[in-house]
């Protein structure tokens, strides 16, 4: 699979009701209904109220390389980029880059994923990519997604899955995988995704009915405000990356669509060589925070109330970041803890 996470730029993209490219994501298993409710708040507890996610890219590609230990704790979630597909229909494997990163081993490797867990932290396998094709479009791809994913989880320990699939996603198997992964995991499951901007227009996307279908299991959608076109805003009006605004104005789309507040976060590049366009400052990022959860350091768009649960942000990648003297961590980190 390839992995430059440096998504097509879809120019000047006019909207209305999209045809959603991608994306689901799921949360927390539970073995029957009768303990659902326990499990979901065992497993909500073990991300912060606020968290900060980052990806960690398992390939070189000019950023720094790290392993998982050189990860900065200010990141509560970290996603292993990428898993990859395999010859059967919707199952995916993982393979660590040793080579690409300075002989990195397994054994170290899970041993800083169990380092990380210990630290309070979750470590969750990243499914897509820019270039990633799985698909899971029938029950019996569905059961092949569920199944290898809980396998890699089983083999090196992650917590849960992020679902970044960019190329196109069926909300009916995909809700369909990722309940039964949850009800495979278990209590503790985290489950993320990274929709594109043009995947959360309207709730009538692929990427967003599969967002609202698993919203029991959801940990968090951090949307990539990046690599985007113009875009509409809650309020109708069409709004350029790279501000405070694209970001507001967008997130409420989320918020105002059915998604609590606790699963929506802001996912933006850790510099300006992380992404091809739609980077902005970390304190723009900060910025939104403030907006969205006080209606403080606002640009033109305003929300019409404010979102204190708000789950924090997310960056594109703590390798970038590294690159960056992890500028974006140290400023977004202890906002979001503060928040």
């Amino acid at each position: 699979m390839a992995h430059s996470h440096r998504r097509r730029s879809r120019l000047g993209v006019l909207l209305g009701a999209f045809t959603a490219a991608a994306l689901a994501v799921g949360g927390l298993a539970t073995t029957s209904t009768a303990n659902a409710a326990s499990t979901t708040e065992s497993s909500t507890a073990a991300v912060p109220a606020h968290a900060v996610t980052g990806y960690w890219q398992n390939f070189n590609n000019g950023a720094t390389v790290q392993k998982l230990a050189d990860v900065p704790d200010a990141y509560d979630i970290v996603a292993v980029a990428f898993a990859d597909a395999t010859t059967t229909p919707g199952a995916v494997d993982f393979t660590l880059d040793s080579a690409g990163l300075g002989g990195y081993t397994d054994d170290a490797f899970k041993a800083d994923i169990k380092a990380k867990q210990a630290a309070g932290k979750s470590v969750v396998i990243s499914i897509g990519g820019e270039k990633g094709t799985i698909q899971v479009s029938d029950a019996a791809s569905a059961t092949n997604f569920a199944d290898s994913v809980y396998a890699l989880m089983q083999e090196y320990g992650f917590d849960g899955v992020d679902i970044d699939l960019e190329n196109g996603l069926n909300s009916t198997y995909m809700s369909q995988a990722l309940k039964s992964l949850a009800a495979k995991a278990g209590s503790g499951f985290v489950l993320t995704m990274a929709p594109q901007t043009i995947d959360m227009q309207s709730t009538s996307a692929e990427y967003f009915k599969t967002a609202l279908a698993v919203k029991d299991i959801l940990t968090v959608v951090n949307m990539q405000y990046y690599n985007s076109g113009s875009m509409l805003g809650c309020d109708g009006k069409v709004y350029s990356q790279g501000s405070v605004d694209f970001l507001t104005a967008l997130a409420c789309i989320q918020l105002e669509g059915g998604l609590d507040p606790s699963q929506v976060g802001i996912g933006t590049p850790a510099s300006s060589s992380a992404a091809g366009s739609g980077y902005v400052a970390p304190s723009v990022v900060n910025d939104a925070l403030d907006c969205l959860t006080k209606g403080t350091n606002c640009g033109s768009f305003k929300p019409s109330k404010t979102y204190p649960g708000l789950r924090g942000a997310m960056t594109w990648s703590t390798n970038w970041d590294a690159a960056s003297g992890n500028a974006w961590s140290s400023t977004v980190g202890p906002h979001v803890d503060a928040m």
